[in-house]
């Protein structure tokens, strides 16, 4: 452990010696405590990520600023917004944490262990159904891996990567042009549905057409869910414009609530809807091209990964992968 500790402070001795020699006392508590609560945008949210109390986040932030000697965060009333000195700080101490995490991974590279944190960034279903589902298991063999989910739309998934902010990240769909790097892990079937007493509900045989003047409820704009069924409707000579879209929703679990509510017809996965048609609360459409079998992909940094993430992302490989 001092050798450990001893490899961390000359990681960040040449940033922080500097200050030091003008009278400060920097460390590396405040300066995530200053990135984290940055990043959530309250110190009650970056309260809850460092799993400690909102005044300690508080007090490492005020004491940072003490040490630096001027203010690093305007505090409104519903919003946090960096100041000017905020402004300049901020990608210094984002890069000393980013090599703190370097420094780790080399260490426990020494001894096989793998260490620190996993930030990662998913889409609704792989986020909310898939990745809870593994994460148990990876962290019983990993115990020293502290695991933050974090759940955007496939679009802000891939930025999130791209930008630093999530070490892996998981979608159902790929995203031209991206800066990121995409690998297929397995598969997610997709699935029409409507109420039992629907009248699609008792069709023997329907066309793609069929649907288009049916009340429809698709998910939001950026979904990797949409993005799919979409593709599918053109592929089958149907433009989603033409669809008498009823809502748009932000969730599965609420398409799903919405059909079994009669308000339409919807397309989920069949990881959130295996239950409700074990129950009969909603039922299959007979529509051609249905069920779509959906990559799941994993999204991943063009650079070097984190240790911890090229564990979990062979270990995504061996459970997902078909």
């Amino acid at each position: 452990m001092q050798y450990y500790r001893a490899c961390l402070w000359v990681v960040v001795s040449s940033w922080i010696r500097p200050h030091q020699a003008r009278g400060h006392s920097l460390n590396i508590a405040q300066l995530r405590a200053f990135v984290m609560v940055v990043e959530q945008g309250t110190f009650s949210g970056a309260a809850r990520v460092m799993r400690v109390s909102q005044p300690a986040v508080t007090m490492q932030v005020q004491s940072l600023e003490a040490d630096i000697g001027a203010t690093l965060l305007d505090r409104g009333y519903r919003k946090i917004d960096l100041t000017e000195a905020g402004r300049t700080l901020l990608p210094f101490a984002t890069r000393v944490l980013s090599e703190i995490e370097e420094a780790r991974d080399a260490i426990a590279g020494m001894s096989g262990l793998v260490t620190g944190r996993l930030e990662l960034a998913a889409s609704t279903t792989p986020g909310q159904y898939i990745l809870p589902r593994l994460l148990g298991a990876f962290l019983k063999q990993n115990p020293e891996v502290g695991v933050s989910i974090k759940i955007h739309d496939t679009a802000d998934v891939v930025e999130a990567v791209e930008e630093g902010r999530a070490h892996l990240g998981v979608t159902g769909a790929q995203i031209k042009g991206s800066k990121a790097s995409f690998e297929q892990l397995g598969t997610d079937d997709i699935v029409m549905i409507c109420a039992p007493d629907h009248a699609l509900a008792q069709a023997k045989k329907l066309s793609v057409s069929d649907v288009v003047q049916e009340p429809f409820i698709l998910r939001e704009e950026g979904s990797g869910t949409r993005i799919v069924v979409e593709d599918v409707l053109r592929s089958a000579g149907v433009e989603p414009g033409d669809l008498e879209v009823v809502t748009e929703l932000g969730t599965n679990e609420a398409i799903v609530n919405a059909v079994e509510g009669g308000m339409g017809i919807g397309a989920v996965s069949t990881w959130v809807v295996d239950k409700a048609l074990e129950l009969g609360t909603v039922v299959r459409v007979p529509l051609p091209h249905f069920p779509v079998n959906r990559p799941l992909y994993a999204v991943m940094p063009r650079g070097t990964m984190t240790r911890a993430a090229d564990a979990f992302m062979d270990y995504l490989r061996e459970n997902l992968q078909d």
